[in-house]
């Protein structure tokens, strides 16, 4: 149904219920219905926007503590969630958008949002691709994969790279940056059907699922001989400390995530740190908040390989904001093939 500037709607949202410890479940969320008016307020410079898609991300469990890192803004208990989304622009007092511009960027899990704070939005000027992979393969991740990668690892042709958490939203882009660089590339995953999908979907050259293997260290061993030159880390624990041990002399480690320590109460220790020494690895935490300024040089790199087919996105659609706090608590239990993301409406 057309939506129409200046009317009353409902506007059904999923607002977060108060702060937890341990694993998210999704009655940490509850869906409501309010109601919102269709402009932007006279003397605003806001945008009105509808929003499309929504991004399930797993930073999004960090911001649902009390106490979050420096830099993050943590959820406020009976208001919406937020992370990223794509959007249509349905009226705007902003001199940078107009009703009609599709954008990407800062989204409240509801189906209209006002926007005051419009430094968190990008115009989408590349409308031939699927709108949702600016959730994905265009948008944070996608730059996260390139940034950390490209940015981060220094990679070189014909350097063995290991990328854990390798077939969610940045995983499968880091291997197939790496391997059309002519990177030798393993990917660990939590099911076959996530290792199949590596392998004969993403290109990998191998990999494995780190849930049948016992001992990490033998199976790293037995994938990589000659040791690990670049290790792109998601999940943090005992992959971590496995890696480790087998990284090369003057390896890079870019830590991006540690998806295995955002529900516990007490992280667990790393034991083998002093293979940073011993081997002279560099080892680098990075956000995507600091690369943001390569955005055009990204889109200038990625869209001919989208288009060429040199690199293939799965996406895993939950459709309807209702879905929305399943597919993202499935996050933490590896649910999801591939880029989660909730479908609000389709235009």
């Amino acid at each position: 149904m057309a939506s129409v500037v200046g009317e009353e709607v409902s506007n059904k949202q999923v607002i977060f219920k108060d702060y937890f410890t341990g694993f998210p479940k999704e009655s940490d969320m509850y869906l409501t219905t309010s109601t919102i008016k269709l402009k932007v307020p006279e003397g605003s410079n806001g945008v009105l926007l509808k929003n499309l898609y929504l991004s399930c991300d797993p930073v999004m469990r960090i911001l649902m503590q009390r106490v979050v890192p420096k830099g993050f803004s943590n959820y406020t208990p009976g208001s919406p969630i937020n992370g990223y989304g794509v959007a249509k622009v349905l009226d705007s007092g902003h001199p940078d958008f107009k009703a009609g511009d599709l954008v990407w960027g800062s989204a409240r899990w509801e189906e209209y949002s006002l926007i005051t704070a419009t430094e968190g939005l990008r115009k989408i000027t590349h409308s031939d691709v699927p709108l949702s992979y600016y959730t994905g393969l265009l948008g944070m991740p996608g730059m996260t994969a390139y940034a950390g990668f490209h940015e981060v690892c220094s990679p070189k042709k014909g350097e063995y790279v290991f990328v854990s958490a390798a077939s969610g939203a940045v995983g499968q882009l880091v291997g197939q940056f790496a391997k059309l660089l002519g990177c030798y590339v393993v990917g660990s995953a939590g099911s076959e059907e996530k290792v199949d999908l590596l392998k004969n979907k993403f290109g990998f050259d191998d990999a494995f699922n780190y849930k049948e293997e016992h001992d990490l260290d033998a199976a790293l061993k037995r994938y990589f001989p000659e040791g690990i030159d670049i290790y792109f880390e998601n999940v943090g624990g005992e992959t971590l400390d496995a890696v480790l041990l087998n990284m090369r002399v003057h390896g890079r480690i870019a830590v991006c995530g540690m998806i295995s320590q955002y529900n516990l109460d007490q992280p667990e220790g790393i034991k083998n740190l002093m293979c940073l020494i011993y081997k002279r690895i560099h080892m680098t935490g990075f956000t995507v908040r600091d690369y943001y300024h390569l955005y055009p040089k990204f889109l200038d790199t990625v869209l001919p390989y989208i288009k060429e087919g040199k690199i293939a996105y799965v996406e895993d659609i939950a459709e309807g904001l209702e879905s929305g706090p399943a597919a993202l608590v499935g996050l933490f239990s590896g649910r999801n093939i591939g880029k989660q993301v909730v479908v609000i409406a389709h235009e």
